[in-house]
């Protein structure tokens, strides 16, 4: 299967064969059925990268055809085309997870351009997802996936790919509930260490003098409940991966000592006399901001420096757009099977929610939340009666999420009636400017497109922030 197959699915087979021909000489590989169900056994004969269906068919309709195929081959993107282009048909069709949705008679240029965005989505997410599968490993972080198709997560995952192997400390930084634990997790998967052992530690979860003898160990007789002997983390990670989570919690006491073993790689037991060679790849993390505590005193420079050998930042989720979504139907998943309930996923109107809430708690707050709905959800589709309050009435706290429903749009962008798609198009991408200050890079990720198609879009209609409106 070339990624450039496309299949064209259309009851009016001289319709569907004009297309095919003005696709191949625009270098497509380009078949036709002419009912879904003769698509769905081509598609199981021979794949292809994108398929293209007409809305209104006898049998099984475009929407029907587009959600069965979708729920089937996740990574294949539809985009259906109909003679009736209302807001309405076009919302239908998005919820049943077209791609994309183009009126009748078809421009072929628009349809070009629509087609090399599903390829490029596709292969982005084929990509992302071996880069996550070489990032999670079988297992990694106790069976928990990262998971995230945004450019921030893009990052990371190659980030993490290119640096897993190499014995240089890491530091990991990010807003707490980002999932800092699982990026260490990912570092020793991916790792020559993988088969060695992989010990965390809270540093913000013990006090000083209890930290310093979980790190190095103690000798019996130390201190008054030194009853025997007992091997710190540095010495039980031998070989393996030492992640140190929160480290801007370190009491100052103790950070010199720390250095010294990150220095001469051999540790001495609290009450001990006797040094112990250790080899450990280290790993920390932390939600502060180390550099403005090296400069209030708080935190050594020279272990600072130590640490953030290579840094790795986590996104907060309110920056990740739909990994939210992502995130959301795999915590559903997994919290429905464990309760034994028949759950498919969100409703339109507990997706938008969860879309324009800011997530202060990110991605921990939002798996507390999905369990919560899917203990309390009474139908096959979680609804925003099964969210908490603060997330269905998240008007005010939705501020940096620009994803906003098809029908909110009309009231939103200012639109009387029912706006043509070509008029809706110009308004939102203003609409997204305005939000994004301008920032022509930050709007082409939130509207799913490549610059070059942006700006070629501006130029062409001559959008500007303003044609929003308020913004």
């Amino acid at each position: 299967m070339s990624n450039h197959d496309v299949v064209i699915v259309d009851d009016d087979a001289s319709m569907a064969e004009v297309l095919g021909e003005r696709l191949n000489k625009r270098g497509y590989k380009a078949r036709f059925y002419t009912s879904a169900d003769e698509a769905f056994a081509g598609l199981e004969a021979q794949d292809a990268g994108v398929v293209i269906t007409d809305l209104n068919m006898p049998g099984v309709n475009g929407i029907e055809f587009c959600r069965r195929l979708v729920d089937h081959r996740p990574n294949l993107p539809v985009i259906v085309i109909t003679a009736f282009g209302t807001l309405e048909t076009a919302v239908a069709a998005i919820r049943a997870g077209a791609y994309d949705f183009l009126t009748k008679p078809v421009d072929i240029e628009a349809l070009t351009i629509a087609l090399d965005r599903a390829l490029e989505h596709r292969e982005l997410r084929e990509e992302v997802k071996r880069l996550r599968e070489q990032v999670d490993g079988e297992g990694a972080g106790g069976g928990a996936a990262m998971i995230g198709e945004s450019a921030p997560m893009r990052e990371l995952f190659g980030m993490i790919d290119r640096v897993a192997r190499s014995p240089a400390s890491v530091l990991i930084t990010g807003e707490s509930g980002t999932g800092k634990e699982l990026v260490a997790g990912a570092l020793h998967k991916r790792s020559d260490r993988r088969d060695k052992p992989f010990v965390a530690v809270n540093c913000a979860a013990l006090p000083g003098s209890l930290l310093e003898s979980e790190l190095f160990g103690h000798v019996k007789g130390a201190f008054t409940d030194a009853r025997e002997d007992k091997e710190g983390l540095f010495v039980r990670a031998h070989g393996g991966t030492l992640f140190l989570d929160e480290v801007g919690d370190l009491p100052l006491s103790l950070q010199p000592k720390l250095l010294r073993v990150l220095e001469e790689r051999r540790v001495r037991p609290v009450g001990g006399s006797q040094e112990v060679e250790v080899d450990v790849r280290l790993v920390a993390a932390t939600h502060r901001n180390l550099e403005n505590q090296v400069r209030e005193g708080e935190f050594r420079e020279d272990l600072y420096f130590r640490f953030n050998v290579i840094e790795l930042s986590l996104p907060p989720l309110r920056d990740r757009g739909k990994d939210v979504l992502l995130l959301a139907q795999h915590f559903i998943e997994r919290f429905a099977e464990r309760s034994d309930k028949a759950i498919r996923g969100l409703s339109a109107e507990a997706g938008r929610a969860l879309m324009q809430y800011h997530w202060p708690g990110n991605v921990r707050e939002l798996r507390n939340y999905i369990e919560r709905a899917v203990v309390l959800a009474l139908q096959e589709e979680i609804s925003p009666e099964d969210l908490p309050p603060r997330v269905r009435g998240a008007g005010g706290d939705g501020r940096d999420a620009p994803y906003l429903d098809m029908l909110t749009w009309q009231s939103i962008l200012g639109l009387d009636g029912l706006p043509t798609l070509e008029e809706l198009e110009i308004r939102y991408v203003g609409y997204v400017l305005g939000r994004t200050g301008g920032n022509k890079s930050r709007a082409a990720e939130i509207l799913g497109m490549d610059r070059t198609t942006l700006y070629r879009k501006i130029e062409r209609h001559e959008i500007a922030p303003e044609d929003a409106g308020e913004s």
